[in-house]
């Protein structure tokens, strides 16, 4: 109820883009297990991680549930290459919310033609979800910064042009401890970057979410984004208003392929002279599983939707995520059980999805982060909604523009 004819012309692009090029590219991924460079940039050319950056800075201004359909629709059929997209669109997130229009001018137009693939770098070994733990810095040396430090699991890390690091740049004696910490521009080829060899993970073979070291990296004052001292707001807002979503996003179109799989297999497999379908226990299963997709999707396109409406939705963007990722991984389980031996071989996809799926839960905050935060709203801990803050920036008009739509999914 959610969708325009615009969302459904988009989708229909979307999908038949995957199937023809990406799909063919699945195998490769799976088998060699190293970061897919190319299929990366085929996909940023069609415009997708431009789809909610504004029209004036190049992008199709097509707000959150068509970025939604886009990711789902490449995660069902690469669940690496929906990673991408939305690691992508999370690394633009922070310059809609807080850059300069310097720093839009420069950065969004290139990002949103697919010449650009931004990253989040705030994750390190020692903090986690709780981002006040870091210990990389930032240090002022006269008109330059120098920063110093080591981030992990940073999504598009050995593709990503530019990375948006969150650094010390205070004390954790400061008298506001949340203002210790600034957000920076770092390009991909600053001296002093450097990239750890990337070590192949359980799934989402093609996808890169590798570390990244910062040795004495100079950069000049302005590419600081946002304020000294806003470094936690351009990582939090960034995670609320777009790792959630994108993340649920991934997870939808993983939980669509699985469905698929379960449901063929069933109608295909015979014993007894009748299809696996026929048994009670399996006919259960395929239910519970559509089901879980339906109220899935359900949660997440109301989400999105509200953000395009401009509304306060930070905690049902939280729980759509929170209930996308364990849905999925339960019915994961339940396709498996399915399969049985089948499912254990890598002549059917069940197993790629089942390893992919385990991927969505952690970033952008576990199911137990969520639910901290679900309970702190519940319990009337006012944290401020960053929904109702910075989504104007990209909400949708009251009749969205077509032609956004239309040019890109042409």
């Amino acid at each position: 109820m959610f969708e325009t004819d615009d969302h459904q012309r988009l989708r229909k692009a979307v999908r038949a883009f995957a199937l023809a090029e990406v799909a063919p590219r699945v195998a490769r991924m799976e088998s060699t297990q190293t970061v897919d460079v190319e299929t990366s940039a085929l996909i940023a050319r069609q415009g997708w991680i431009g789809v909610t950056i504004p029209r004036h800075y190049g992008g199709m201004g097509a707000g959150h549930l068509a970025k939604t359909i886009v990711i789902e629709e490449l995660a069902r059929v690469s669940g690496a290459m929906g990673a991408m997209v939305q690691a992508s669109q999370l690394g633009a997130a922070k310059i809609l919310h807080y850059g300069t229009e310097e720093q839009k001018q420069r950065w969004l137009p290139p990002i949103a033609a697919g010449d650009c693939l931004p990253t989040i770098a705030v994750t390190e070994e020692g903090s986690g979800g709780n981002v006040l733990d870091m210990q990389a810095t930032a240090s002022r040396d006269g008109e330059e910064w120098v920063l110093n430090g080591r981030k992990l699991y940073v999504g598009n890390s050995h593709v990503g042009h530019v990375h948006g690091v969150i650094v010390r740049t205070g004390s954790d004696n400061d008298t506001r401890r949340s203002e210790s910490l600034s957000a920076f521009l770092v390009e991909h080829d600053r001296p002093g970057l450097t990239l750890v060899p990337y070590a192949p993970p359980l799934g989402l073979h093609g996808f890169s979410f590798g570390d990244l070291t910062m040795d004495n990296v100079r950069l000049p004052a302005a590419n600081m984004i946002g304020d000294q001292g806003q470094g936690l707001d351009v990582a939090y807002s960034s995670s609320v208003l777009y790792g959630r979503p994108n993340l649920t996003a991934v997870a939808l179109g993983i939980h669509q392929a699985l469905l698929e799989q379960i449901v063929a297999f069933a109608k295909d497999r015979h014993r007894r002279d009748a299809p696996l379908s026929a048994l009670p226990t399996i006919e259960h299963r395929i239910g519970q599983t559509s089901e879980r997709l339906m109220t899935a999707r359900t949660l997440a396109y109301q989400a999105v939707h509200m953000l395009d409406q401009g509304l306060a939705c930070d905690d049902e963007l939280i729980s759509a995520k929170y209930r996308g990722v364990e849905s999925l991984i339960e019915s994961a389980l339940a396709a498996i059980r399915t399969h049985a031996a089948c499912g254990l071989r890598r002549d059917r996809p069940i197993e790629r999805l089942l390893r992919d799926a385990f991927h969505i839960d952690a970033p952008a905050g576990t199911g137990d982060i969520q639910l901290h935060r679900l309970a702190e709203s519940a319990l009337g801990v006012d944290r401020g909604q960053w929904s109702e803050r910075l989504a104007h920036l990209t909400a949708l008009p009251v009749t969205a523009p077509s032609a956004a739509t239309q040019e890109h999914a042409a």
